[in-house]
């Protein structure tokens, strides 16, 4: 009897780690790129910075200087923008939260979310796609990538000495 009580009680839990829910994926579809831009300094982030809830900037490092934004950034020999751009936006707290642009369905650098300070959602222009910036950490909220659970991928912003902080991963 005991043999058979073990075989029911593994059979409940195999039965359900196999239908619990599980957590975003939000590294695994975007390839590694570098990250790295300086937003040190107190002036510099005052001017490239975000600094309330739901305020977003984009940093997209091109080879065309008229293609990047922000248009008047100084990008250095050392400025990486990941794999599609990065989002920089605002939390409750005030606190910057750090996205790449490349949408996890799509998976292509050229295919970039768009964000929306008043929804506070970014959206993929091919696949529809929405995803919460502010709240969420990026998570899905509806589209295919909510059915299979495919975040943004996030970087950690790190504050600086100098005040402001470094974009970098």
């Amino acid at each position: 009897m005991p043999r058979l009580s073990y075989a029911i009680a593994s059979a409940i839990i195999c039965s359900l780690s196999l239908c619990s829910c599980h957590d975003t994926v939000d590294s695994e579809r975007i390839p590694y790129a570098p990250v790295h831009v300086d937003l040190s300094g107190q002036g510099t982030w005052d001017t490239y910075g975000v600094h309330a809830f739901g305020q977003g900037r984009k940093f997209i490092r091109t080879g065309n200087s008229a293609d990047q934004e922000p248009k008047n950034f100084h990008y250095n020999d050392l400025s990486a923008t990941g794999f599609g751009g990065l989002l920089l936006v605002g939390d409750l707290e005030n606190m910057p939260l750090l996205y790449d642009l490349a949408c996890p369905v799509e998976r292509k650098q050229s295919v970039r979310v768009s964000y929306n300070p008043d929804t506070q959602l970014a959206t993929c222009p091919q696949c529809g796609s929405q995803y919460n910036v502010c709240e969420h950490f990026g998570s899905p909220v509806s589209g295919q990538a909510f059915q299979h659970k495919w975040g943004l991928k996030r970087y950690t912003p790190r504050p600086s000495s100098l005040g402001g902080y470094i974009l970098a991963n």
